[in-house]
């Protein structure tokens, strides 16, 4: 008695949906979903977390789900070569690009969405709005390279993963799916999407926060680097200095 078993509570809360749907089919909602946890805490030695997207839906269709992170102004560089050197020669900036972007669906995308659904709500990488920062001036061409390697690089980081992640259908009524998130996720509020599609319409649809916070020293540390950045950065370099001085010791010791 009193035994715990944390691997069963979003399989119990997927069935308890099960009542809501079948009382009363005229007033049951499409699509009900949820996540395992609503918070991601990065703590020292955090490895990255998976997150649990579970619920059940009314009728046949396929589900997609999509996580967008928190915007960031972010400043994409091509190296040239400069007096025979390879450097950083030309630069745009996008506004308020996602700092995570993940989707999770039944199926292939291009067969389950509509390209103009998929343009409508940003489903799928190649169909999010990265917008140049105000005052950026690039032709077309330029701007499909610079965001070609914008996703290029969030994609080698595992922020824009290229997969499209399994949504598993059980018995045509509940569904659930793994969304991983890597060591270095951004910090920041979530925003995890749902949608129901039946023959290529949107029927159903929800959505629901995610929080990624950092806890503990980490948050500790980070909190202070933003609150007391000359004093963080004296004790930064007086650190510095010291491991450096010991350093010097010890190789004195051991010649």
């Amino acid at each position: 008695m009193g035994r715990r078993f944390p691997g069963m509570l979003p399989s119990l809360v997927v069935v308890a949906l099960l009542p809501a749907l079948s009382i009363s089919p005229a007033h049951a909602q499409p699509l009900i979903a949820d996540l395992s946890k609503h918070v991601v805490a990065i703590t020292t030695g955090f490895t990255g977390s998976d997150v649990l997207v579970f619920g059940a839906v009314e009728g046949k269709g396929d589900v997609v789900v999509v996580v967008q992170g928190p915007g960031q102004d972010v400043v994409v560089r091509r190296k040239g070569r400069v007096s025979g050197i390879w450097a950083n020669r030309d630069s745009l900036t996008f506004a308020g690009a996602p700092s995570f972007y993940a989707v999770a669906a039944t199926g292939p995308l291009a067969k389950i969405v509509p390209d103009a659904i998929a343009r409508q709500e940003q489903i799928g990488v190649d169909y999010l709005r990265l917008k140049l920062k105000e005052g950026s001036l690039a032709g077309p061409g330029e701007r499909k390279l610079f965001r070609a390697a914008l996703v290029r690089l969030r994609a080698r980081d595992q922020l824009y993963p290229k997969q499209v992640f399994p949504v598993t259908l059980i018995g045509n009524r509940l569904f659930r799916a793994t969304l991983h998130f890597p060591a270095n996720v951004p910090t920041g509020t979530y925003t995890v999407r749902f949608y129901l599609l039946r023959d290529g319409k949107i029927i159903g649809g929800s959505s629901s926060p995610l929080y990624v916070n950092k806890t503990g020293m980490n948050a500790e540390l980070t909190a202070f680097a933003h609150e007391q950045s000359v004093l963080y950065g004296l004790l930064a370099v007086l650190i510095a200095g010291f491991l450096g001085w010991l350093g010097a010791v010890v190789l004195r010791r051991h010649n």
